[in-house]
């Protein structure tokens, strides 16, 4: 792993197209259970809404391009996406990192059929509490609710 010469940082309102970009790349690495038409229902809700109602930080290289970032409300992580060609790379590691220690973030919603996601978060100490059979928007993509055994969190 590359030393984490890397920065988190605010997002400013001009790099949104930036951040759709990155969510649709990861997207398409990631959530295979995904049709094409829901990448089309989801990328205009995110540019246009999903964004401004969460507190967002993004990873930047060394050229200062964003690599990563995560939205946070009320201590939910709603959001955490890395660049395809960066994961496996602690990236995914140093913003959730940040998100728990600067945001106290103790809960995340994943896609059940991210199991690379669900392994993740439970790497982290979280720990599914409650299943819903939708997604926030009604989809059908059943919904595993996380939320942080602070007993079981190690660095």
């Amino acid at each position: 792993m590359e030393p984490m010469t890397n920065q988190i940082d605010k997002v400013q309102k001009e790099e949104y197209p930036t951040l759709v970009e990155l969510w649709e790349a990861s997207v398409r690495a990631t959530h295979h259970f995904l049709k094409e038409e829901d990448i089309a229902f989801f990328k205009p809700l995110i540019l246009n809404t999903y964004l401004d109602a969460v507190e967002l930080r993004c990873l930047r290289n060394t050229k200062r391009e964003i690599i990563g970032f995560l939205g946070v409300a009320e201590q939910n992580l709603e959001m955490l996406f890395i660049h395809p060609n960066e994961r496996g790379k602690g990236r995914g590691k140093a913003l959730l990192l940040y998100s728990i220690n600067e945001f106290n973030v103790n809960k995340v919603d994943v896609n059940e059929d991210n199991t690379q996601a669900l392994e993740f978060y439970r790497k982290f100490g979280f720990e599914v509490y409650k299943r819903s059979e939708l997604d926030s928007s009604g989809k059908a993509y059943p919904i595993l609710h996380m939320r942080l055994n602070k007993t079981v969190f190690l660095d």
